[in-house]
């Protein structure tokens, strides 16, 4: 398959046609599949309610069919085409986040195709603050399906070049709007209950969604891979580098003790940290992600830094651990997921 591929400046006008996105928005139309920015990671998207174009979602992704995708609107006219009933915690947490990175969960309409929700009867739906995703979306006039870019398991993109790398030749198209600005998938949140329930954490943070709403719960199940998936990335390894990666929760001399050990059964080690630590490491190679100062840096440069292990062959990777508070909840939360939940404490 050829894959189609436009340079969209990211603060491109959102009142102007722009006729690479247009492009763009006619292969939705068409039931193709395309790539494109939004501000967490890029996304695949494809016509939330046809079967077809979203079978091409999971195909080009290798992704288990039974793991729900999150629709995304340009506006909020279109949520009650989409969903039953629209709660009041819902609404503030609309009027304060949208557009931006969370995705709420609703009791769903019928018209919608089954795949895109796994048979449930609940959708994840978010609005994303973005203008080329904006512009994207409002062009092709659906409600777009859309995962993360990459191939299933592997580091969410937050490049065109991630995107390229994984699905070239699988997919339509990818409209390139540089680098993506949060770094990590957005917040889900159920709001079909009475206290609203974090099914992943993201670019939202607890503590904000406490603000806004008073009383909000983690759901148990963010820690058992056998309940049944109601949001997105709750199911199956996820973000992983090619390499098997180790989480050392302890001090710099235990990370490198871990370095040391398996230097000398031969193998070649990476090590995942913070610019405040990268002089400290002797390994074969060190990446560094952020400041442990700024975990939003962290968040940001996350899965770019989980893939250039790749190109560098490692055989392991030990990872520090970062706090789980703020933006570090879903730091942990990912690279958890990352690392299969191996962790090694001191």
């Amino acid at each position: 398959m050829e894959t189609k591929m436009w340079k969209v400046d990211n603060y491109v006008d959102k009142s102007e046609n722009n006729p690479q996105i247009s492009q763009a928005a006619q292969l939705l139309k068409k039931g193709e599949v395309v790539a494109f920015p939004t501000e967490t990671v890029y996304g695949l998207g494809a016509d939330a309610t046809c079967d077809e174009a979203v079978e091409k979602i999971f195909k080009a992704k290798g992704r288990p069919s039974d793991n729900p995708l999150i629709v995304h609107i340009a506006e909020r006219e279109q949520l009650p085409m989409l969903v039953e009933q629209i709660g009041h915690h819902a609404e503030i947490l609309m009027e304060r986040f949208w557009p931006g990175p969370l995705t709420l969960i609703f009791k769903k309409k019928e018209g919608l195709s089954k795949l895109v929700t796994a048979g449930l009867d609940t959708v994840a739906v978010r609005m994303p603050d973005h203008p080329v995703a904006y512009s994207l979306i409002k062009e092709s006039g659906l409600p777009i399906a859309a995962p993360s870019a990459n191939t299933s398991g592997k580091p969410s993109p937050t490049q065109a070049d991630h995107v390229k790398r994984d699905l070239y030749g699988k997919i339509a198209g990818i409209v390139d709007g540089g680098e993506t600005g949060v770094g990590l998938e957005s917040t889900v949140v159920d709001c079909s209950e009475a206290i609203p329930v974090i099914l992943r954490p993201g670019g939202i943070t607890m503590e904000q969604l406490e603000d806004a709403v008073g009383e909000v719960r983690l759901d148990a199940a963010l820690a058992n891979e056998k309940e049944t998936p109601k949001s997105p990335g709750m199911k199956y390894t996820h973000y992983a580098p090619s390499a098997p990666l180790t989480l050392v929760k302890g001090h710099r001399s235990f990370i490198q003790k871990q370095i040391d050990e398996a230097q000398e059964k031969g193998l070649q080690v990476g090590v995942l940290t913070t610019e405040e630590n990268k002089s400290f490491y002797q390994a074969d190679h060190v990446e560094t992600v952020g400041t442990a100062a700024q975990l939003e840096t962290v968040a940001s440069k996350l899965y770019e830094a989980l893939r250039n292990f790749d190109d560098y062959h490692v055989d392991v990777i030990f990872g520090e651990v970062f706090p789980e508070e703020g933006i570090g909840q879903a730091i942990m939360n990912r690279l958890m997921k990352a690392a299969g939940h191996r962790i090694i404490v001191e």
